[in-house]
């Protein structure tokens, strides 16, 4: 382990950690609740600011920790992950003779004997490897690898050699131990533990991480990718050669292009960028409901737009000109699990048909609500939420008015109070992977319309159930069978509460309400007598009265104690 990295990382947190504990519980109970509140976003963006310095010059895990973090935002104030999201593998590079020694001893032989040329400056660095353009020597297909794509080979082809960073994995297994010591320590404070399971969260980002250093696996994911799209010319995923592969170095050939946020140059090429989003959007949307596999890290280092030059029906001249999406970087893949898509397809059919009641069913089989969440609540607050915002663009939604969003937040401020929603552990890739892309897709068309994009798609979901889910209408029938049965029941229970006089009107956001005043009081009232109990047994001791004043400063203590340890009624 590297103690001093580890130490570093540690401190780190143990500053964080310190100053949310003074500003959110002791300043917040003493008195200065308004102005913690006040300055608690300023905090927050300083800390998250702070982590990200750290991230970008030490490099390692902690990049792909902003950017896993950068995802929950059921866990993580909005200010947070913003700062987080645009936390990118910007590292310097590694220097050039460490990473010819490793290549060399990965591949067996001096580069000089396995390629034409390499090119020492690097395409590009990331805090786990870095990429440079080499060029092959003349070999025949097999011995490049080409056998598992039955394609021709060119002689001296140009290829991209992704290489490891050496020392790689003492670096991982330092700062994941760090972070399990500072999880250590969260996972015993009840808020932090309610919203998010801790040790759950590292096993995950653990099991990201040895995968992604896996070059092998990557190459396998790549070739599965390319696989899927092989019926599509508008798609473009490198093949994988294989004699020049192994764990630590990976062979690919070279499709970098335009990258996809470079807006100018995509326009200059004659390309139109609406089109580059939906086809970005219609291709995830693919890979996520037919496919059940996905590339989850949509950067835009990792996205490229190809020019191609297109012939007539005959294949004489040059007929205008055309272009694909280009993918690379396959370490980040993720898995749909079978019922993760039957709660997803729930969830496109919800938005498109604006089905606030489907939609809340969607996040019931996603698992996307805490035990205990009100789902009628929830149901109302996306039903206003579809009224006000569906159908909107993105540029339209940007421009929703402060007030508009104050007034919403305020008449659902019992539901953000509580924030019932988490995101499962399967689906932490795909949230990151759909924040990201949201991102994306407004860059490129900033009148980009999510629910125009997302309806044919729904349309088809529902055409499946339609021609095939007889086990769908059967329970579509089951359910409003048991709903007209079980009607005059409840009507006459109901019926029967009222006639007796004891029918309540359950108001779980004022009883909230009253139970924080209720708490408040408390707290001023310990904070009162403190400073009473504090001033007498101060004046007491010093005019010589050592017991009184001693068992008044001791009732002082006790009553700052209670104050902070008082909590609401639960009601």
């Amino acid at each position: 382990m590297l103690r001093k990295r580890y130490r570093r990382i540690v401190f780190f947190f143990i500053r964080v950690i310190t100053r949310l504990l003074w500003w959110d519980l002791f300043m917040a109970r003493v008195g200065f609740r308004r102005w913690a509140k006040r300055t608690r976003e300023e905090r927050l963006h300083d800390i998250a600011q702070n982590y990200r310095t750290l991230a970008v010059e030490m490099g390692g895990v902690l990049i792909k920790v902003g950017q896993f973090l950068s995802a929950r935002i059921d866990v993580l104030p909005q200010i947070v992950t913003d700062e987080l999201s645009g936390l990118q593998d910007k590292v310097p590079p590694e220097k050039f003779e460490p990473i010819r020694r490793l290549a060399e001893r990965e591949l067996g032989m001096s580069l000089a004997e396995e390629f034409v040329k390499f090119e020492e400056e690097p395409l590009a660095a990331a805090s786990l490897g870095q990429v440079h353009r080499a060029k092959l020597r003349d070999t025949p297909p097999r011995e490049q690898g080409l056998e598992h794509t039955g394609e021709a080979a060119n002689s001296s082809r140009w290829v991209v050699v992704k290489v490891q960073r050496p020392n790689l994995e003492a670096l991982i297994n330092t700062d994941l131990a760090a972070l399990r010591t500072v999880g250590n320590w969260l996972k015993r404070y009840k808020p932090i533990r309610k919203r998010a399971d801790i040790p759950a969260l590292l096993d995950e980002l653990t099991r990201i991480l040895y995968e992604e250093i896996d070059y092998l696996a990557e190459g396998r994911n790549a070739e599965a990718f390319r696989a899927n799209f092989a019926g599509r010319d508008d798609v473009r995923v490198p093949r994988v050669i294989w004699s020049h592969t192994t764990r630590r170095v990976l062979t690919l050939e070279d499709v970098y292009a335009i990258k996809i946020t470079d807006y100018e140059a995509i326009t200059e090429a004659g390309v139109d960028r609406t089109e580059v989003a939906k086809r970005l959007f219609d291709v995830y949307l693919e890979q996520i409901f037919h496919h059940e596999f996905f590339h989850a890290d949509p950067h835009p280092g990792n996205l490229f737009v190809e020019t191609i030059l297109g012939e007539d029906e005959n294949g004489r001249g040059e007929s205008g000109i055309g272009w694909r999406l280009t993918f690379v970087d396959f370490g980040m893949m993720g898995q749909i699990p079978p019922n993760t898509r039957a709660g997803l397809r729930e969830l496109a059919i919800a938005v498109a048909t604006q089905d606030a009641k489907r939609l809340v069913k969607s996040y019931q089989i996603l698992g996307f609500l805490l035990p205990g969440a009100d789902l009628s609540l929830v149901e109302e607050a996306e039903a206003a939420a579809f009224e006000r915002f569906w159908g909107k663009s993105m540029a339209e939604l940007q421009e929703i008015g402060f007030e508009e969003m104050h007034e919403f937040a305020k008449e659902f401020r019992g539901l953000l109070y509580d924030m019932p929603f988490q995101v499962p552990q399967d689906l932490i890739l795909l949230g990151r992977c759909v924040t990201i892309l949201s991102g994306m897709c407004a860059g490129l068309d900033p009148n980009f319309n999510l629910w125009e994009s997302i309806s044919p798609f729904a349309q088809e979901l529902m055409a499946e159930e339609v021609v095939g889910g007889w086990e769908f209408w059967r329970d579509e029938v089951a359910e409003w069978v048991r709903a007209a049965v079980a009607m005059p029941k409840r009507l006459d229970r109901t019926l029967a509460l009222m006639e007796g006089g004891k029918l309540e009107v359950q108001t779980p956001g004022l009883a909230r309400n009253l139970a924080r005043l209720e708490s408040s009081l408390r707290r001023l009232v310990g904070v009162l007598l403190f400073a009473a109990l504090l001033l007498g047994g101060v004046q007491l001791y010093a005019s010589g009265n050592l017991v009184l004043g001693g068992i008044l400063l001791g009732g002082a203590f006790f009553s700052l104690a209670w104050s902070f340890l008082v909590k609401p009624r639960r009601r």
